[in-house]
Order: structure tokens, then sequence, then C-alpha cells
């Protein structure tokens, strides 16, 4: 995949997508502690994040996949702010494709971080990493998060049914695909030609 430690993009405007490392693990576990209501609604495992550790356990969880090109979670800050996560978080190099998540806290929400720093996961996915295939799944009642593969023109799949348990409920998944080929074409329209 790529070499070790070495994943960071330049989004612009003082956005960054870098690979997180233990150092963070303060920052991750302080930006998740002070949006627990917010981040809690819809991510699964934000009950299970108590203490600095477990935020360190999940960055060098992280550090494996990336190890073994299973996976890739990236910090996004907007300049020296952590502002969330997103990554590869399933990568199948077999079939080259790979499953985008991504979550910011609240205070960067509507500020299109979210929807840049995909498309500069879906660019290396495509071009770098030559994947055929990218897919975001989304809650069927997160329309926030929803919005995101839809303004990138990604195609609805299909609805799973009660396919992740959000605290102490199942919720229904929108899964989302964009295929090589179609990227290409969209991501000429995004930039404006």
């Amino acid at each position: 995949m790529m070499e070790h430690g070495t994943f960071h993009l330049d989004v612009g405007d003082g956005l960054h997508v870098r690979l997180l490392d233990e150092r963070d693990a303060p920052a991750l576990f302080a930006l998740i502690d002070a949006d627990r209501e917010g981040l809690r609604k819809w991510l699964p495992w934000v009950d299970r994040t108590r203490t600095t550790e477990d935020s360190a356990a999940f960055i060098r969880n992280a550090l494996e996949q990336y190890r073994n090109c299973t996976g890739l979670h990236a910090g996004i800050w907007q300049g020296s702010r952590l502002a969330g996560v997103i990554g590869y978080v399933n990568m199948d190099v077999n079939n080259r494709r790979a499953m985008i998540g991504y979550w910011l806290a609240t205070p960067y929400r509507g500020k299109g971080l979210a929807t840049r720093a995909c498309m500069a996961m879906i660019d290396v996915a495509f071009n770098k990493l030559l994947f055929n295939k990218v897919e975001i799944y989304c809650a069927v009642d997160n329309h926030r998060s929803r919005a995101i593969p839809e303004r990138l023109g990604f195609k609805p799949e299909g609805v799973l049914r009660q396919y992740e348990r959000v605290n102490d409920h199942y919720v229904d998944v929108v899964a989302y695909g964009m295929l090589a080929c179609e990227w290409r074409e969209i991501r000429k329209k995004l930039k404006g030609g």
C-alpha cells in the first residue's frame, strides 16, 4: 500500500488528512469526550471510549490494520485542531475496493470538511491504490452523513435492514457505491470542468 507513517493529504485551506498515531490519543479522546451526545446518536463505539487509553488502543489497532493493508484511519485536521476521523474502515485489496467511514465533532460540521476529506480519500483509492470501487454506508436516518455520498455522486445500492447496533437499537443502513470509471467523470464535474 503506502510506506508506514507517511499517509498525509493536504486538502487545501488548512485542511489535512493524516494517519493517526499514538501521540494523537489525547486529542482524539478529548474530541470524543467533549461531544459524546453529538456523536453517540450514530456511532456505536462512543460509550466504549472512556479513557485516553481507549483512544490509544483504537489507534494501535488502526496502525496494525494499516500495516496489514486492511484499513487506514486518519485524523481530519483543521489547522492544528483535530476535527474528526476518516478512513478506509474495510479495505479489500484482492477485490480492489474500500469502504470509507467518517465522523466530525459537532463544532466542525456543516463546513464542507467531511466532503472535502472524502474527495481526497476517494482520489487516493482510485488514483494511487488503483481500487475499482469505494463504498460508504450511512444510517438511513442520518441525513447529514448521507448528504456526503449523495453530493459526491455515489449511487445508492440498497438498504441493509438492522445492519448496525447503535447503543440500544438497530439501524438500517444505506449502502452507496462509486466505481473508478464513474469517479473520473464526476470528479471533473465537481471541479468544474
